[in-house]
Protein backbone atom coordinates (compact mmCIF):
# COMPACT_ATOMS: atom_id res chain seq x y z
CA UNK A 1 0.00 0.00 0.00
CA UNK A 2 1.58 3.49 -1.09
CA UNK A 3 1.12 6.34 1.62
CA UNK A 4 0.89 9.80 0.99
CA UNK A 5 1.68 12.75 4.21
CA UNK A 6 -0.32 16.23 4.51
CA UNK A 7 0.59 18.38 7.00
CA UNK A 8 -1.52 20.96 7.71
CA UNK A 9 -0.40 24.31 9.59
CA UNK A 10 -3.33 25.38 10.86
CA UNK A 11 -3.81 28.57 13.69
CA UNK A 12 -5.36 25.90 16.89
CA UNK A 13 -3.17 22.50 15.40
CA UNK A 14 -0.37 21.34 13.52
CA UNK A 15 -1.31 17.85 11.69
CA UNK A 16 0.39 15.52 10.20
CA UNK A 17 -2.03 13.06 8.52
CA UNK A 18 -1.07 9.80 6.42
CA UNK A 19 -3.24 8.99 3.67
CA UNK A 20 -3.79 5.77 1.70
CA UNK A 21 -3.75 6.41 -2.28
CA UNK A 22 -7.40 5.77 -2.14
CA UNK A 23 -7.67 8.48 0.47
CA UNK A 24 -8.34 6.48 3.22
CA UNK A 25 -7.11 8.18 6.51
CA UNK A 26 -4.19 5.60 7.75
CA UNK A 27 -2.60 7.61 10.72
CA UNK A 28 -2.22 10.87 12.10
CA UNK A 29 -1.32 13.24 14.90
CA UNK A 30 -1.49 16.79 16.11
CA UNK A 31 0.05 19.40 18.53
CA UNK A 32 -0.98 22.66 18.90
CA UNK A 33 -0.01 26.06 17.47
CA UNK A 34 1.13 28.31 20.31
CA UNK A 35 0.66 32.40 19.83
CA UNK A 36 3.36 34.14 21.83
CA UNK A 37 3.42 37.60 22.66
CA UNK A 38 6.83 38.63 23.58
CA UNK A 39 6.82 42.85 23.08
CA UNK A 40 5.67 43.99 26.92
CA UNK A 41 5.30 47.48 25.25
CA UNK A 42 2.99 46.03 23.07
CA UNK A 43 0.80 43.21 24.34
CA UNK A 44 -1.35 42.98 22.03
CA UNK A 45 1.58 42.18 18.86
CA UNK A 46 1.35 38.20 18.47
CA UNK A 47 3.76 36.08 16.82
CA UNK A 48 4.33 31.94 15.87
CA UNK A 49 8.08 31.10 16.75
CA UNK A 50 9.62 28.97 13.84
CA UNK A 51 10.93 26.68 16.20
CA UNK A 52 7.86 25.84 17.79
CA UNK A 53 5.89 25.52 14.51
CA UNK A 54 8.90 23.07 13.16
CA UNK A 55 8.82 21.42 16.56
CA UNK A 56 4.75 20.71 16.46
CA UNK A 57 5.56 19.44 12.71
CA UNK A 58 8.08 17.17 13.39
CA UNK A 59 6.16 15.31 16.63
CA UNK A 60 3.51 15.28 14.77
CA UNK A 61 4.81 13.29 11.83
CA UNK A 62 6.90 11.34 14.29
CA UNK A 63 3.89 10.00 16.08
CA UNK A 64 2.05 9.39 12.51
CA UNK A 65 4.64 7.84 10.36
CA UNK A 66 5.26 5.98 14.27
CA UNK A 67 2.28 3.88 13.93
CA UNK A 68 3.05 2.70 10.38
CA UNK A 69 3.95 -0.85 9.57
CA UNK A 70 5.94 0.26 6.16
CA UNK A 71 6.73 3.91 6.61
CA UNK A 72 9.20 3.41 3.48
CA UNK A 73 5.89 2.97 1.44
CA UNK A 74 5.57 6.94 1.95
CA UNK A 75 5.86 8.30 -1.57
CA UNK A 76 5.06 12.22 -0.75
CA UNK A 77 4.75 14.88 1.62
CA UNK A 78 3.32 17.73 0.94
CA UNK A 79 2.64 21.20 3.26
CA UNK A 80 -0.71 23.40 3.63
CA UNK A 81 -2.01 25.53 5.95
CA UNK A 82 -2.80 29.45 6.70
CA UNK A 83 -1.82 32.10 4.38
CA UNK A 84 0.15 35.41 4.62
CA UNK A 85 2.27 34.68 7.71
CA UNK A 86 6.37 34.61 6.74
CA UNK A 87 9.25 35.09 8.51
CA UNK A 88 12.87 36.43 7.32
CA UNK A 89 15.82 33.71 6.59
CA UNK A 90 19.35 34.44 6.44
CA UNK A 91 21.33 32.92 3.66
CA UNK A 92 22.45 30.32 5.91
CA UNK A 93 18.50 29.48 7.10
CA UNK A 94 19.16 31.34 9.92
CA UNK A 95 15.46 32.79 11.51
CA UNK A 96 16.04 36.56 12.04
CA UNK A 97 12.65 37.39 13.79
CA UNK A 98 9.52 35.07 14.56
CA UNK A 99 6.69 35.21 12.17
CA UNK A 100 4.22 37.99 12.33
CA UNK A 101 0.95 36.05 12.82
CA UNK A 102 -2.10 37.27 11.12
CA UNK A 103 -3.83 38.40 14.30
CA UNK A 104 -1.34 40.69 15.02
CA UNK A 105 -2.01 44.75 14.48
CA UNK A 106 1.49 46.40 14.15
CA UNK A 107 0.69 46.59 10.26
CA UNK A 108 -2.36 48.99 10.45
CA UNK A 109 -0.10 51.63 9.52
CA UNK A 110 1.01 50.33 6.52
CA UNK A 111 -1.79 48.97 5.75
CA UNK A 112 -3.51 52.40 5.63
CA UNK A 113 -0.67 53.42 3.37
CA UNK A 114 -1.22 50.79 0.56
CA UNK A 115 -4.76 51.90 0.44
CA UNK A 116 -4.12 55.86 -0.34
CA UNK A 117 -1.06 55.13 -2.27
CA UNK A 118 -1.85 51.35 -4.39
CA UNK A 119 -5.42 51.56 -3.84
CA UNK A 120 -8.15 48.70 -3.97
CA UNK A 121 -8.84 49.13 -7.49
CA UNK A 122 -5.46 48.97 -8.64
CA UNK A 123 -4.76 45.93 -6.32
CA UNK A 124 -7.65 44.12 -7.28
CA UNK A 125 -6.70 44.14 -11.16
CA UNK A 126 -3.90 43.10 -10.24
CA UNK A 127 -3.81 40.60 -7.80
CA UNK A 128 -7.55 39.86 -6.97
CA UNK A 129 -7.05 40.97 -3.51
CA UNK A 130 -9.13 42.41 -0.63
CA UNK A 131 -6.66 44.19 0.92
CA UNK A 132 -6.21 43.04 4.81
CA UNK A 133 -4.13 44.24 7.63
CA UNK A 134 -2.30 41.17 7.89
CA UNK A 135 -1.53 40.55 3.86
CA UNK A 136 2.49 39.73 3.61
CA UNK A 137 3.55 42.63 1.70
CA UNK A 138 2.64 44.75 4.80
CA UNK A 139 4.55 42.81 7.32
CA UNK A 140 8.12 44.01 4.76
CA UNK A 141 6.84 46.85 4.95
CA UNK A 142 6.65 47.41 8.48
CA UNK A 143 10.26 45.29 9.10
CA UNK A 144 11.81 48.27 6.42
CA UNK A 145 10.25 50.84 8.50
CA UNK A 146 11.70 49.45 12.16
CA UNK A 147 14.17 47.05 11.41
CA UNK A 148 16.25 47.59 8.30
CA UNK A 149 19.10 45.69 9.43
CA UNK A 150 17.11 42.80 9.60
CA UNK A 151 16.27 43.67 5.83
CA UNK A 152 19.72 43.86 5.32
CA UNK A 153 20.94 40.37 6.04
CA UNK A 154 17.62 38.89 5.16
CA UNK A 155 18.47 36.07 2.13
CA UNK A 156 14.33 35.13 1.63
CA UNK A 157 11.16 36.17 3.20
CA UNK A 158 9.62 33.07 3.50
CA UNK A 159 6.10 32.24 3.64
CA UNK A 160 4.96 29.53 6.87
CA UNK A 161 4.02 26.39 4.37
CA UNK A 162 7.57 27.56 2.08
CA UNK A 163 8.91 27.72 5.90
CA UNK A 164 8.54 24.30 6.78
CA UNK A 165 9.37 22.54 3.64
CA UNK A 166 12.66 25.23 3.78
CA UNK A 167 13.17 22.62 7.17
CA UNK A 168 12.41 18.98 5.42
CA UNK A 169 14.45 19.92 1.98
CA UNK A 170 16.52 22.77 2.29
CA UNK A 171 14.99 24.14 -0.99
CA UNK A 172 13.17 27.46 -1.15
CA UNK A 173 10.26 28.05 -3.23
CA UNK A 174 6.50 28.82 -3.02
CA UNK A 175 3.40 28.16 -4.75
CA UNK A 176 0.96 30.37 -6.89
CA UNK A 177 -1.55 30.17 -4.10
CA UNK A 178 0.72 31.23 -0.94
CA UNK A 179 1.83 33.64 -3.65
CA UNK A 180 -1.44 34.98 -3.96
CA UNK A 181 -1.71 36.08 -0.27
CA UNK A 182 1.16 38.53 -0.45
CA UNK A 183 -0.25 41.60 -2.30
CA UNK A 184 2.21 41.00 -4.62
CA UNK A 185 1.36 38.14 -7.30
CA UNK A 186 0.13 39.35 -10.24
CA UNK A 187 -2.83 36.94 -11.15
CA UNK A 188 -3.42 36.92 -15.13
CA UNK A 189 0.70 36.18 -15.72
CA UNK A 190 1.17 33.87 -12.25
CA UNK A 191 4.42 36.15 -11.66
CA UNK A 192 5.57 38.56 -9.32
CA UNK A 193 4.71 41.70 -10.51
CA UNK A 194 7.86 43.52 -10.59
CA UNK A 195 6.65 46.97 -11.12
CA UNK A 196 4.21 47.05 -8.32
CA UNK A 197 7.00 45.68 -6.15
CA UNK A 198 9.60 48.36 -6.95
CA UNK A 199 6.89 51.30 -6.84
CA UNK A 200 6.17 50.32 -3.14
CA UNK A 201 9.87 50.01 -2.58
CA UNK A 202 10.43 46.40 -1.89
CA UNK A 203 12.93 44.14 -3.53
CA UNK A 204 11.98 41.12 -6.18
CA UNK A 205 15.01 39.24 -4.50
CA UNK A 206 13.79 38.86 -1.24
CA UNK A 207 10.84 36.31 -2.45
CA UNK A 208 11.03 33.03 -3.56
CA UNK A 209 10.48 31.94 -7.31
CA UNK A 210 6.78 30.82 -7.72
CA UNK A 211 6.03 27.43 -9.17
CA UNK A 212 2.43 25.59 -9.68
CA UNK A 213 1.08 23.57 -6.35
CA UNK A 214 2.35 19.48 -7.21
CA UNK A 215 5.96 20.52 -8.01
CA UNK A 216 8.06 18.34 -6.67
CA UNK A 217 11.12 20.68 -4.88
CA UNK A 218 13.09 18.82 -2.93
CA UNK A 219 13.74 15.63 -0.65
CA UNK A 220 13.93 15.12 2.95
CA UNK A 221 17.06 15.19 4.00
CA UNK A 222 18.60 13.29 6.61
CA UNK A 223 18.58 15.87 9.77
CA UNK A 224 14.69 16.06 9.04
CA UNK A 225 14.49 12.25 8.52
CA UNK A 226 16.04 11.89 11.52
CA UNK A 227 13.85 14.40 13.37
CA UNK A 228 10.09 13.40 12.27
CA UNK A 229 10.52 9.47 11.22
CA UNK A 230 10.04 10.20 7.37
CA UNK A 231 12.07 8.24 5.22
CA UNK A 232 15.46 10.31 3.89
CA UNK A 233 14.56 10.98 0.03
CA UNK A 234 10.98 11.22 0.26
CA UNK A 235 9.99 13.94 -2.27
CA UNK A 236 8.76 16.99 -0.75
CA UNK A 237 5.81 18.74 -2.98
CA UNK A 238 4.75 22.18 -2.75
CA UNK A 239 1.22 22.23 -1.77
CA UNK A 240 -0.71 25.65 -1.33
CA UNK A 241 -3.34 27.52 0.94
CA UNK A 242 -5.15 25.36 2.92
CA UNK A 243 -8.71 26.45 1.62
CA UNK A 244 -7.49 25.66 -1.92
CA UNK A 245 -6.24 22.44 -0.87
CA UNK A 246 -9.39 21.84 0.91
CA UNK A 247 -11.58 22.35 -2.61
CA UNK A 248 -9.48 19.42 -4.30
CA UNK A 249 -11.27 15.98 -2.19
CA UNK A 250 -14.74 17.96 -2.69
CA UNK A 251 -14.55 18.35 -6.71
CA UNK A 252 -14.23 22.08 -6.09
CA UNK A 253 -11.70 22.35 -9.12
CA UNK A 254 -14.57 21.40 -11.66
CA UNK A 255 -16.81 24.22 -13.18
CA UNK A 256 -20.14 25.07 -11.77
CA UNK A 257 -19.52 23.67 -8.13
CA UNK A 258 -19.40 25.77 -5.28
CA UNK A 259 -18.50 24.86 -1.33
CA UNK A 260 -19.52 26.28 2.08
CA UNK A 261 -17.39 25.69 4.56
CA UNK A 262 -19.72 26.00 7.68
CA UNK A 263 -17.28 27.42 10.91
CA UNK A 264 -16.85 30.16 12.76
CA UNK A 265 -16.60 32.16 8.96
CA UNK A 266 -19.05 30.81 6.43
CA UNK A 267 -16.54 30.86 3.54
CA UNK A 268 -18.18 30.37 -0.26
CA UNK A 269 -15.58 29.35 -2.84
CA UNK A 270 -15.67 28.09 -6.30
CA UNK A 271 -13.11 27.45 -8.93
CA UNK A 272 -12.54 29.24 -12.35
CA UNK A 273 -10.89 29.35 -15.59
CA UNK A 274 -9.32 32.65 -15.75
CA UNK A 275 -9.11 35.10 -13.27
CA UNK A 276 -11.83 37.34 -13.29
CA UNK A 277 -10.70 40.93 -12.10
CA UNK A 278 -13.78 43.17 -13.15
CA UNK A 279 -14.77 45.73 -10.72
CA UNK A 280 -18.16 44.31 -9.76
CA UNK A 281 -16.27 41.25 -8.17
CA UNK A 282 -14.10 43.76 -6.03
CA UNK A 283 -17.29 45.58 -4.70
CA UNK A 284 -18.74 42.43 -3.95
CA UNK A 285 -15.83 41.74 -1.94
CA UNK A 286 -15.02 38.25 -3.52
CA UNK A 287 -11.42 37.86 -4.02
CA UNK A 288 -9.75 35.87 -6.54
CA UNK A 289 -6.56 33.15 -6.07
CA UNK A 290 -4.82 30.89 -8.04
CA UNK A 291 -6.08 27.51 -7.11
CA UNK A 292 -3.81 24.26 -6.23
CA UNK A 293 -5.68 22.93 -8.80
CA UNK A 294 -3.65 23.25 -12.41
CA UNK A 295 -4.80 26.31 -14.73
CA UNK A 296 -7.52 26.76 -12.48
CA UNK A 297 -8.10 29.72 -9.97
CA UNK A 298 -10.32 29.99 -6.49
CA UNK A 299 -12.95 32.28 -6.30
CA UNK A 300 -13.98 33.10 -2.19
CA UNK A 301 -16.34 35.25 -0.36
CA UNK A 302 -16.00 35.00 3.50
CA UNK A 303 -18.79 36.27 6.38
CA UNK A 304 -19.00 36.07 9.92
CA UNK A 305 -21.30 32.99 10.53
CA UNK A 306 -21.37 30.43 13.17
CA UNK A 307 -20.05 32.97 15.60
CA UNK A 308 -23.20 34.60 15.79
CA UNK A 309 -25.26 31.57 16.56
CA UNK A 310 -22.48 31.16 19.63
CA UNK A 311 -23.34 34.66 21.01
CA UNK A 312 -27.05 33.13 21.31
CA UNK A 313 -26.09 30.12 22.86
CA UNK A 314 -23.82 32.11 25.39
CA UNK A 315 -26.71 34.51 25.66
CA UNK A 316 -29.72 32.60 25.55
CA UNK A 317 -28.49 29.00 25.87
CA UNK A 318 -28.43 28.68 29.99
CA UNK A 319 -31.47 26.60 30.63
CA UNK A 320 -29.98 24.32 27.47
CA UNK A 321 -26.40 23.87 29.64
CA UNK A 322 -28.65 22.62 32.17
CA UNK A 323 -30.65 20.08 30.62
CA UNK A 324 -27.12 18.99 28.87
CA UNK A 325 -25.56 18.80 32.10
CA UNK A 326 -28.45 16.66 33.70
CA UNK A 327 -28.03 14.29 30.19
CA UNK A 328 -25.02 14.47 28.80
CA UNK A 329 -26.17 15.36 25.39
CA UNK A 330 -24.62 18.42 24.11
CA UNK A 331 -25.91 21.71 24.17
CA UNK A 332 -26.09 22.60 20.54
CA UNK A 333 -28.92 19.61 20.41
CA UNK A 334 -31.16 20.91 22.90
CA UNK A 335 -30.86 24.50 21.21
CA UNK A 336 -32.04 23.02 17.85
CA UNK A 337 -34.22 20.60 19.09
CA UNK A 338 -36.25 23.03 20.10
CA UNK A 339 -35.90 25.77 16.82
CA UNK A 340 -36.63 22.58 15.16
CA UNK A 341 -40.39 22.46 16.02
CA UNK A 342 -40.77 26.10 14.71
CA UNK A 343 -42.44 26.52 11.03
CA UNK A 344 -40.25 27.63 8.17
CA UNK A 345 -39.98 31.48 8.31
CA UNK A 346 -39.53 31.75 11.71
CA UNK A 347 -43.42 33.33 12.22
CA UNK A 348 -42.51 36.56 9.84
CA UNK A 349 -39.47 36.92 12.02
CA UNK A 350 -36.59 37.91 10.04
CA UNK A 351 -32.85 38.59 11.18
CA UNK A 352 -30.11 40.65 9.31
CA UNK A 353 -26.80 38.67 10.27
CA UNK A 354 -24.20 41.27 10.53
CA UNK A 355 -23.31 41.15 13.90
CA UNK A 356 -20.25 41.80 12.88
CA UNK A 357 -20.52 44.37 10.08
CA UNK A 358 -21.36 42.60 6.54
CA UNK A 359 -18.49 41.80 5.07
CA UNK A 360 -19.83 39.96 1.55
CA UNK A 361 -21.50 40.13 -0.61
CA UNK A 362 -22.35 43.89 0.69
CA UNK A 363 -19.17 45.49 2.63
CA UNK A 364 -20.44 47.50 5.55
CA UNK A 365 -19.15 47.67 8.34
CA UNK A 366 -21.08 49.53 10.36
CA UNK A 367 -24.27 47.39 9.66
CA UNK A 368 -25.23 45.78 12.48
CA UNK A 369 -27.61 42.21 13.39
CA UNK A 370 -30.85 43.01 13.50
CA UNK A 371 -34.26 41.47 14.21
CA UNK A 372 -37.59 42.75 12.72
CA UNK A 373 -40.94 41.40 13.25
CA UNK A 374 -40.72 40.59 17.45
CA UNK A 375 -43.52 40.53 19.28
CA UNK A 376 -44.58 40.07 23.26
CA UNK A 377 -45.42 36.18 21.78
CA UNK A 378 -41.58 35.64 20.14
CA UNK A 379 -39.48 33.22 21.81
CA UNK A 380 -35.98 32.56 21.92
CA UNK A 381 -36.11 29.29 19.94
CA UNK A 382 -37.90 31.59 17.21
CA UNK A 383 -35.05 34.06 16.94
CA UNK A 384 -32.76 31.13 16.78
CA UNK A 385 -34.48 30.20 14.02
CA UNK A 386 -34.69 33.36 12.25
CA UNK A 387 -30.43 33.94 13.09
CA UNK A 388 -30.22 30.08 11.10
CA UNK A 389 -32.50 31.21 7.93
CA UNK A 390 -30.50 35.08 8.19
CA UNK A 391 -26.81 33.09 7.63
CA UNK A 392 -29.01 31.01 4.97
CA UNK A 393 -30.36 34.25 2.91
CA UNK A 394 -26.66 35.48 3.36
CA UNK A 395 -25.26 32.84 1.80
CA UNK A 396 -27.55 32.49 -1.16
CA UNK A 397 -26.98 36.14 -1.57
CA UNK A 398 -23.34 35.11 -1.91
CA UNK A 399 -23.99 32.46 -3.95
CA UNK A 400 -25.90 34.41 -6.57
CA UNK A 401 -22.93 37.41 -6.39
CA UNK A 402 -20.75 34.64 -7.70
CA UNK A 403 -22.88 33.46 -10.22
CA UNK A 404 -23.36 36.82 -11.60
CA UNK A 405 -19.79 38.08 -11.68
CA UNK A 406 -18.47 34.89 -13.10
CA UNK A 407 -21.82 33.93 -15.44
CA UNK A 408 -22.06 30.80 -14.48
CA UNK A 409 -24.96 28.04 -13.39
CA UNK A 410 -24.26 26.06 -10.09
CA UNK A 411 -24.60 22.32 -10.71
CA UNK A 412 -23.71 21.35 -7.25
CA UNK A 413 -23.31 22.69 -3.78
CA UNK A 414 -20.83 20.76 -1.37
CA UNK A 415 -20.84 21.84 2.34
CA UNK A 416 -18.14 20.99 5.13
CA UNK A 417 -17.20 22.10 8.15
CA UNK A 418 -18.64 21.88 11.93
CA UNK A 419 -22.10 23.82 10.72
CA UNK A 420 -22.90 20.61 9.01
CA UNK A 421 -24.27 19.62 12.06
CA UNK A 422 -26.67 21.60 12.08
CA UNK A 423 -30.02 20.56 10.45
CA UNK A 424 -31.80 23.55 9.91
CA UNK A 425 -29.00 25.91 8.71
CA UNK A 426 -28.49 22.82 5.87
CA UNK A 427 -32.48 22.97 5.34
CA UNK A 428 -32.86 26.50 5.23
CA UNK A 429 -29.98 26.72 2.40
CA UNK A 430 -31.38 24.09 0.04
CA UNK A 431 -34.74 25.26 0.41
CA UNK A 432 -34.35 29.21 -0.37
CA UNK A 433 -31.61 28.20 -3.42
CA UNK A 434 -34.11 25.30 -4.51
CA UNK A 435 -30.65 22.94 -4.65
CA UNK A 436 -29.88 20.06 -3.13
CA UNK A 437 -26.92 20.18 -0.63
CA UNK A 438 -24.35 17.64 -0.46
CA UNK A 439 -22.39 17.17 2.98
CA UNK A 440 -18.81 15.77 2.65
CA UNK A 441 -17.61 12.79 4.14
CA UNK A 442 -13.81 13.61 4.37
CA UNK A 443 -13.08 14.60 8.04
CA UNK A 444 -9.63 16.50 7.35
CA UNK A 445 -9.81 17.99 3.64
CA UNK A 446 -7.43 20.17 3.90
CA UNK A 447 -4.74 17.52 4.91
CA UNK A 448 -6.08 15.27 2.17
CA UNK A 449 -5.88 18.01 -0.41
CA UNK A 450 -2.14 18.26 0.63
CA UNK A 451 -1.68 14.77 -0.18
CA UNK A 452 -3.61 14.23 -3.34
CA UNK A 453 -0.75 17.03 -4.39
CA UNK A 454 1.74 14.91 -2.96
CA UNK A 455 -0.10 11.86 -5.33
CA UNK A 456 0.10 14.23 -8.11
CA UNK A 457 3.84 15.24 -7.87
CA UNK A 458 5.02 11.84 -7.76
CA UNK A 459 2.98 10.39 -10.31
CA UNK A 460 0.44 8.22 -8.04
CA UNK A 461 -2.26 10.26 -9.97
CA UNK A 462 -1.91 10.99 -13.47
CA UNK A 463 -3.94 13.84 -13.19
CA UNK A 464 -6.49 15.76 -10.52
CA UNK A 465 -9.33 14.25 -12.20
CA UNK A 466 -8.19 10.78 -11.32
CA UNK A 467 -7.25 11.65 -8.02
CA UNK A 468 -10.57 13.27 -7.07
CA UNK A 469 -12.08 10.04 -8.83
CA UNK A 470 -9.81 7.46 -6.58
CA UNK A 471 -10.75 9.08 -3.46
CA UNK A 472 -14.20 10.40 -3.76
CA UNK A 473 -17.13 9.52 -1.33
CA UNK A 474 -20.50 10.80 -2.27
CA UNK A 475 -22.41 11.88 0.61
CA UNK A 476 -25.55 12.51 2.34
CA UNK A 477 -27.57 14.93 0.48
CA UNK A 478 -30.30 17.27 2.01
CA UNK A 479 -32.75 17.78 -1.06
CA UNK A 480 -35.01 21.26 -1.34
CA UNK A 481 -38.89 21.03 0.33
CA UNK A 482 -40.94 22.98 -3.14
CA UNK A 483 -43.31 24.28 -0.55
CA UNK A 484 -40.81 25.80 1.77
CA UNK A 485 -39.12 27.23 -1.26
CA UNK A 486 -41.92 29.18 -2.13
CA UNK A 487 -42.70 29.79 1.15
CA UNK A 488 -38.40 31.56 1.43
CA UNK A 489 -39.01 33.03 -2.14
CA UNK A 490 -42.03 35.81 -0.83
CA UNK A 491 -39.09 36.07 2.44
CA UNK A 492 -36.41 36.85 0.59
CA UNK A 493 -37.22 39.90 -1.10
CA UNK A 494 -38.24 41.06 2.30
CA UNK A 495 -34.60 40.11 3.35
CA UNK A 496 -33.07 42.18 0.31
CA UNK A 497 -34.73 45.18 1.55
CA UNK A 498 -33.67 45.15 5.09
CA UNK A 499 -30.20 46.53 4.71
CA UNK A 500 -31.02 49.01 2.41
CA UNK A 501 -33.76 50.18 4.91
CA UNK A 502 -31.20 50.44 7.85
CA UNK A 503 -28.37 51.92 6.27
CA UNK A 504 -29.73 55.28 7.26
CA UNK A 505 -30.16 54.14 10.89
CA UNK A 506 -26.39 52.49 11.00
CA UNK A 507 -24.93 55.77 9.90
CA UNK A 508 -26.78 57.52 12.65
CA UNK A 509 -25.62 55.08 15.04
CA UNK A 510 -22.01 54.76 14.50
Amino acid sequence: MDYLVGIDLGSTNLKAVVFSADGEQIAGASRPTELFHPEPDHPDWAVWRPEQLYGGVADSLAEAIGRLDEPERIRGVCVTGMGMDGLPMGRNGEFLYPLIAWHCPRTTPQYEWWLEHVGRERQFAVGGNQIWPFNSALRLLWMKEHHPEILDRMHKWVLIEDFINTMLCGELATDYSMASTTLLFNQTTQTWDDLLIEEVGLTRDWLCDPKPSGTVIGEVHAAAAERTGLPQGTPVVLGGHDYCCGMLPTGVFKPGVIQSTMGTWEMVVTSLDRPVLAPEVLESAILVDSHVAPGRWAAMGATVAAEQLEWFRREFGREAQEQSKADGRPVWEHLLEEAAGIAPGSDELLYLPHMSGSHCPIVDPASSGVFVGIRNTTTKHRMLRAMIEGLAFEFAQIVGAMERSFEFTTERIIAVGGGTKNPIWLRAKADILDRPIEIATADEAVALGAAMLAGLGTGVYSEIESAYDALRRPGRIVEPIPANHALYTDRAAVFESLYQALVPVHRMLR
